[in-house]
């Protein structure tokens, strides 16, 4: 892999696509950065002239597009022509947990990376380095891989031969500060075997992030840390809730407590603050992920630690 990088590609137009392409775009004004989607309303909306309508609401994310939109950062349904056309290609497609089969209800349901790993396989042309943006499975890179050195054998002796690499990227976003977590990052995670391959997008955001931010492991360690990251700010919000349920019995104040034990510097403050307990698509979703993974590796111990973390949360939000 040594070409230089002139046009990126993200499948994916949602909430970690849209945005993350915008700040590439707005950061890297010499690349052409394409985001493609097979939900044609959503791309519609992401070229709305009402900024208003953008599919994704975060503060500045307009602000971006219109200083991008046209002319290095493109919103289309063609995937095809952009896979085709693109030098590196961002997988940022939904992974739901599977609602049958083997793992129902907890592991994670890889159907679109598979088909978008496909697609790639046969329309991709030449060297093409393929990023792994959606939170997924430790060892998804494997399936990935498969896919695409098919591809690569099925193309031995042709007039155009095709050749990939695969890293992990994974993001850390929080809803409301998606664009202030992207331009101004705590850290950056490239995993990866291919060292030149890891450099170029390494390269990508070194245009606005310092390199100490910027972390190189293993594909797996990145694959994980996603996972476990997502855990271990969920396992925060059970602890604090099952210690206000403690606190209301035993006449302590919880919000007093909560500040007693963030300012151990060991711990800190952040989600410490008693509520409902944690919803949306990601926390519960990526822990039962880890359980099942635990669970398909025979540690059970692990996934029961787990999955006690779900349990009081559900407790939580009957409880309040």
């Amino acid at each position: 892999m040594s070409k230089l990088i002139k046009s990126i590609c993200c499948i994916g137009a949602g909430y970690v696509g849209g945005p993350t392409m915008a700040v590439i775009a707005h950061k890297c004004k010499h690349l052409r950065v394409n985001v493609v989607d097979i939900d044609s309303d959503r791309i519609e909306a992401w070229n709305s002239k009402d900024l208003n309508k953008l599919p994704v609401f975060e503060p500045g994310l307009d602000k971006i597009v219109k200083e991008c939109r046209g002319i290095n950062l493109f919103f289309s349904t063609d995937i095809n022509s952009e896979i085709t056309n693109a030098d590196m290609i961002f997988l940022s497609v939904n992974t739901p947990v599977k609602s049958k089969g083997i793992g129902a209800g907890q592991a994670s349901d890889l159907k679109f990376i598979e088909s978008s790993a496909r697609q790639i396989a046969k329309y991709a042309k030449g060297e093409t380095i393929v990023v792994e943006k959606s939170t997924i499975p430790v060892k998804t890179a494997e399936l990935i891989k498969k896919i695409l050195k098919e591809a690569e054998n099925d193309n031995i002796g042709s007039k155009e031969s095709k050749s990939f690499t695969v890293l992990s990227n994974p993001e850390f976003l929080a809803e409301g500060s998606a664009i202030n977590d992207l331009i101004n990052p705590d850290r950056i995670l490239i995993g990866g075997e291919d060292n030149n391959s890891i450099k170029i997008l390494e390269n990508i955001y070194k245009f606005w992030v310092e390199p100490k931010k910027i972390i190189k492991t293993n594909l797996w360690s990145s694959e994980l840390s996603k996972l476990v990251a997502n855990a271990f700010l969920a396992q925060r919000i059970s602890s604090i809730n099952s210690i206000s349920a403690l606190c209301e019995t035993t006449g302590a104040d919880i919000s007093e407590v909560s500040k007693a034990v963030g300012m151990d510097n060991r711990i800190g403050e952040k989600f410490l603050k008693v509520g409902p307990g944690f919803g949306g698509s990601c926390f519960k979703k990526d822990i039962l992920n880890l359980v099942y993974i635990c669970k398909y590796l025979g540690l059970e111990e692990v996934a029961n630690y787990w999955e006690k973390v779900v349990e009081i949360n559900t407790w939580q939000k009957k409880r309040i």
